[in-house]
């Protein structure tokens, strides 16, 4: 028996990718990239915003056709069939089997209910999380590896499903998170990138009170190399922190604060519990305590009631703070969110003209930055070598997160190889990435 697998989305809606392929490899299940040679398709989806929804419900049609040949079932998981149920069953056909999000521990009992010709929809009385004993097989590079350590969310930001989608936070014991830690050192696992809805809000609902700090020390006891927070909602990173990021090497002085606006009236709207002022009070404690730290954040243009003079307050606090790395989106509009029923929706054509416009503004920025680092030296994991000019190798920085910042090119290397981690001298800077030489 084979399967196909497709993943989409978040490295969080990854990670339930690879528990669910933990689970069919302990049942005997062969995995094969070629959806032609697949008994089973299986599809993680994202429902994140419209477009998400669309790649979803076009990858899950373009892998319907499979089912003329080899494949025998279809199965949908994730996002989108814990968004829409039944529905999406009914309407699509070519779907033998929902799995919803919290119910991937479920995948072989959709795999053979599917198979015996019977459609089913699965779901949990809540959502679940895996612990460090899930079989998990790894998609990403050896050397790394994403680390959820809570599930679900608790705020109610006004144009979020999500926690619609994935329920109130559910978050793994400390004792749990270190323990898998651990076991990916051992496997060669030099940066563990920790994930969550929320990654401040961390231990909340298990022990009354947020334990990031505490979940920290723990983990950099352990043989990884680099440690990186993902996904760091302001209003709880707290001083301690940002003592604790400045003060061990291991943890990559590199904070992702998802911002969204700096307007005080549409934060208010999205329903944030921070301000302009909070926001720049905070990025000024940071910049103050942690050296040479790289700041990445999210900004959503279009928002419902977004008056030129929001958008403007909001390019204008781009251009005053200068942050490392920017990340805009256009306002998506959700049913079943607050804001989709919000007055004074915004034109496609304006919410483009606006993303465009700070898109602009951000590159500038981007560059400029980049371009203050030249001669500056740097560690560098490397990831792949370019195929077309075998002696540049690529790489990146602990000022670069996988898959969303850019990479550092190291030019006339032909000793580096995949997880090795050298260090380099910054010879040109770039809107995304930076041009580099090795140094011994």
């Amino acid at each position: 028996m084979k399967a196909g697998f497709v993943s989409l989305g978040c490295a969080k809606n990854l990670v339930d990718t690879e528990v669910m392929l933990g689970i069919m490899r302990e049942h005997g299940i062969e995995l094969t990239p070629n959806p032609a040679d697949a008994d089973i398709l299986i599809v993680n989806t994202c429902a994140f915003i419209l477009s998400a929804k669309e790649e979803s419900i076009t990858t899950i049609l373009n892998l319907a056709e499979y089912k003329s040949g080899r494949c025998r079932a279809l199965i949908v998981a994730g996002c989108l069939g814990q968004l829409y149920k039944r529905e999406l069953l009914d309407e699509m056909p070519e779907v033998d089997a929902i799995v919803g999000t919290g119910a991937w521990n479920r995948i072989m009992e959709a795999i053979e209910e599917a198979l015996s010709g019977r459609r089913v929809v699965l779901f949990g009385e809540r959502e679940i999380i895996y612990d460090a004993a899930t079989p998990r097989i790894r998609t990403t590079p050896d050397y790394t590896a994403y680390v959820k350590i809570a599930e679900g969310c608790n705020n109610r930001c006004s144009f979020c499903a999500i926690p619609t989608i994935r329920g109130r936070q559910i978050s793994r014991p400390i004792e749990d998170i270190r323990a898998e830690v651990e076991r990916l050192a051992a496997q060669g696992v030099k940066e563990v990138n920790l994930i969550a809805q929320d990654t401040t809000a961390y231990g909340l609902d298990i022990y009354g009170k947020p334990r990031l700090t505490d979940l920290l020390r723990e983990l950099v006891a352990t043989d990884v190399h680099w440690i990186r927070v993902l996904y760091a909602y302001p209003r709880r990173f707290t001083d301690e922190l940002i003592d604790l990021i400045a003060a061990e090497p291991k943890i990559c002085s590199y904070v992702d604060l998802p911002l969204q606006h700096a307007s005080n009236k549409i934060l208010k709207l999205m329903n944030r519990p921070d301000t302009r002022e909070s926001i720049e009070t905070l990025l000024t404690k940071i910049r103050a305590r942690i050296p040479d730290v790289v700041i990445r954040s999210t900004f959503i243009v279009g928002f419902p009631g977004e008056t030129d003079d929001d958008y403007l307050e909001l390019k204008d606090f781009l251009q005053a703070q200068r942050l490392d790395k920017v990340g805009v989106f256009t306002y998506s509009r959700e049913e079943g969110t607050a804001a989709y029923d919000l007055p004074d929706q915004i034109s496609e054509d304006v919410m483009q003209e606006r993303y465009h416009d700070l898109m602009s503004v951000q590159s500038l920025i981007s560059q400029e930055l980049n371009e203050q680092l030249e001669g500056r030296e740097l560690d560098v994991l490397i990831e792949n070598r370019d195929e077309e000019v075998p002696e540049v190798v690529a790489g990146r920085s602990y000022r670069d997160a996988p898959e969303v910042d850019g990479l550092v090119y190291i030019e006339n290397d032909n000793r580096s190889h995949a997880g090795d981690i050298v260090r380099v001298k910054v010879l040109a800077g770039f809107v995304y990435d930076i041009a580099a030489e090795r140094i011994d």
